[in-house]
């Protein structure tokens, strides 16, 4: 069906289709200051709009909102059309606490009584 329309109007449609994935875009990549819209993100990479975002390399965090998600260590891929491919050489999930360097135990205290 995209072969009967103008180009002109293929390109408005495809324009249109961009601007609604990067609107709906949840996820964020972040380098220093800098904030990029992920517009579709898999197990071995993501994809950012070019337009967008020069190209990244190195180690990058990534948010879901204001939720730091992923740590991860990228490198540009291929571009794909209107959108710069990055894989992950590393992705690591952050943690919300600082891992421990003890085994804590089952019979541990549930909490502190004070006599009185």
């Amino acid at each position: 069906m995209s072969s009967f329309l103008p180009k002109s109007v293929r390109e408005e449609l495809a324009a249109a289709q961009r601007l609604a994935l990067r609107r709906k875009a949840t996820r964020a990549v972040h380098v220093g200051d800098d904030a990029y819209p992920i517009l579709k993100m898999t197990q071995t990479g993501f994809t950012v709009a070019i337009e967008d975002a020069p190209r990244l390399r190195g180690l990058v965090d990534i948010y879901e909102g204001a939720r730091h998600m992923y740590q991860a260590l990228i490198v540009a891929s291929e571009e794909e059309g209107d959108v710069m491919r990055y894989d992950f050489k590393r992705n690591t999930a952050a943690a919300t606490t600082a891992p421990v360097d003890f085994e804590a135990g089952l019979n541990r205290p549930a909490g502190l009584l004070t006599s009185t």
